[in-house]
């Protein structure tokens, strides 16, 4: 899957050709660094202005669902972004948010943990719905079986349909999300398992070929319909507020670590078992791909962490390589799988998304004209 460019690794992040699309100028520096300085930081404002911003989104949202139960629905991982988001909507913003779980069958305690000492810390109602784990287990198996790049979609395919259709059902007008641009500047690319959205003729042509049991209950809601139909017909809005207020990672572990006994995690992402697993073992091992080098990117390019510090870090696996083998054994059980099975997956011939029906072309239209229209600032490839 790797391209065959001579390496070349950016000067001022830590991106480097293991992206095929990557472009340097004639100083080496890549074209997430000049995006970041060209397209984000000039608009990108934590100051008063992104406090008034954040106040008359409050405001809208207030004014708006005044005679609801809620005022907001805010998707919790019991990571950081989505936790220090809920933070952020009942003690600065002043709202009412419902907090929204989907539990996938792969939490760590500490996620679980987190979620529970927000909830009581914050005086917040929360909502958990339970993915029916035999389709779950059949649809991932199914994904693993494709041998593409991505394995994650099946898990974000599930939180991402299950909140809009749950905001739906219950009239729910705002979502509010943990992205963020001061650790999420730097987007992974599509290789690596960057996708944009939720492919429904992606699943479906995979599931088809390789899944064993219908996906009667499983949520899926298309890319075009929650950007179109749930938008435009039912009015829907996303926010993004720690774009609007100071956010550096570690201040914002301390605040929540001081004031509700939550608990970080080692890195991005690691509050999910399957997760953890997928970036630190399977995408690096098999594709060679680490998305270690776009989170850290992002810690650089926004002054939370040295180029040095990430070229370190990133020269070694995050966790010890006897961990890493129990999880592979344990992903390969709660799988149904033997050791044996999934060390076969393991070492199948490597695949993408191309290999199988998607709509990556719509969907890519659709994030360029957000470029475009400066709706998107990040680099979408």
């Amino acid at each position: 899957m790797i391209n065959n460019r001579p390496y070349q690794i950016c000067t001022k992040t830590i991106m480097d050709t293991t992206d095929p699309h990557i472009i340097f100028n004639e100083k080496g520096e890549s074209d997430y660094y000049t995006n970041f300085k060209e397209n984000i930081e000039p608009n990108w404002h934590t100051d008063e202005r992104g406090y008034d911003e954040l106040m008359k989104i409050a405001d809208k949202i207030k004014k708006t669902s005044k005679n609801k139960d809620f005022d907001c629905i805010i998707g919790l991982s019991g990571g950081l972004d989505s936790s220090y988001a809920a933070y952020v909507a009942k003690e600065i913003m002043g709202i009412r948010p419902l907090i929204f779980h989907v539990d996938a069958g792969w939490n760590t305690d500490k996620a679980v943990g987190n979620i529970e000492k927000l909830i009581n810390g914050l005086g917040l109602d929360l909502f958990t719905e339970v993915i029916n784990w035999e389709e779950m287990k059949d649809l991932q198996l199914a994904f693993l079986k494709s041998q593409i790049s991505d394995q994650d979609l099946p898990q974000d395919y599930a939180f991402f349909s299950a909140l809009y259709k749950f905001a739906k059902k219950h009239k729910i007008n705002y979502v509010l999300t943990g992205g963020n641009f001061s650790t999420e500047c730097c987007r992974e690319p599509e290789e690596w398992g960057g996708f944009p959205g939720i492919d429904t003729t992606l699943v479906k042509d995979i599931h088809s070929k390789f899944g064993k049991r219908p996906l009667k209950t499983f949520p899926l809601v298309d890319i075009l319909s929650y950007k179109i139909y749930y938008k435009y017909v039912y009015g829907m809005e996303v926010f993004k507020p720690l774009n609007l207020v100071p956010y550096i990672k570690k201040d914002a572990e301390n605040l929540l670590t001081e004031k509700f006994g939550w608990e970080p995690f080692q890195h991005k992402h690691h509050e999910s078992r399957f997760t953890r697993f997928y970036e630190d073992y399977w995408l690096p091992r098999k594709f060679g791909y680490q998305k270690r080098k776009a989170h850290f990117s992002s810690l650089i390019l926004t002054g939370q962490m040295t180029r040095e510090e990430a070229l370190d870090r990133v020269s070694r696996p995050e966790l010890p390589e006897e961990f890493l083998q129990r999880e592979f054994e344990y992903v390969a059980n709660k799988l149904d799988l033997t050791k044996e099975e999934l060390q076969q997956i393991f070492e199948g011939e490597n695949k993408s998304y191309k290999d199988y029906k998607n709509k990556m072309g719509i969907i890519k239209l659709g994030a360029q004209a957000m470029q475009k229209l400066g709706l998107e600032k990040r680099l979408f490839r």
